[in-house]
């Protein structure tokens, strides 16, 4: 007789147990909604950043003759549209230049006391750095397809650029990928090129 557990008991037990299992389920909403919360703020945080800058680039779009989404792709690769971005060889800005590109754009276009750290100011940079695009996109007429070219020229160097586009290659775009001994050029030329198809 000892052994067996009364009835009131064991209806208390099961009682406790079904209580506590609602509060377990309320808990895992509770997290499924925070994480939801959070992944939405993220993705509109993003979606702001992104469209902040669609007025100057348009601008620059219609200045030099460039796609606007190829502008746009760019900034995204180069500093995910953070203005204060500064690259590890002293790139600055949204369109992360460098003082001589910075420094081309602003002699062609007269600007005077000019320096580097100007292109901080959003609308400078993405002026500039859409110059600099432009003169690159230039640079290739011959090729069946500049772009991966004036690409590779905004990342790499124009050296580089030349070390790959030798003999056939020179007016190939799929030879001068398949001679580019930068694996980080190559990604990055795909990844402005997918970008750029996104937000056409």
């Amino acid at each position: 007789m000892a052994g067996i557990v009364p009835r009131q008991c064991l209806w208390q037990r099961l009682l406790t147990v079904r209580r506590r299992r609602p509060k377990r389920r309320w808990l895992r909403w509770l997290l499924l909604l925070i994480v939801i919360d959070a992944a939405a703020y993220y993705w509109w945080w993003n979606n702001q950043a992104e469209r902040r800058y669609n007025g100057i680039i348009r601008d620059a779009a219609t200045e030099f003759g460039v796609e606007y989404a190829l502008i746009k792709a760019v900034i995204w690769q180069e500093s995910r549209f953070d203005e204060k971005a500064v690259g590890q060889a002293g790139e600055i800005g949204l369109m992360q230049l460098m003082e001589l590109a910075a420094f081309e754009w602003a002699d062609e276009h007269g600007v005077r006391d000019f320096e580097h750290t100007h292109v901080y100011d959003p609308r400078t940079n993405i002026l500039a750095g859409t110059y600099y695009l432009k003169t690159r996109l230039a640079r290739y007429p011959r090729a069946d397809d500049p772009l991966p070219y004036a690409l590779a020229d905004y990342n790499a160097g124009r050296a580089h650029v030349l070390r790959w586009a030798k003999d056939a290659a020179r007016t190939n775009s799929a030879l001068f990928m398949q001679n580019m001994d930068y694996p980080g050029t190559r990604r990055y030329i795909n990844q402005v090129t997918q970008r750029r198809d996104h937000y056409r």
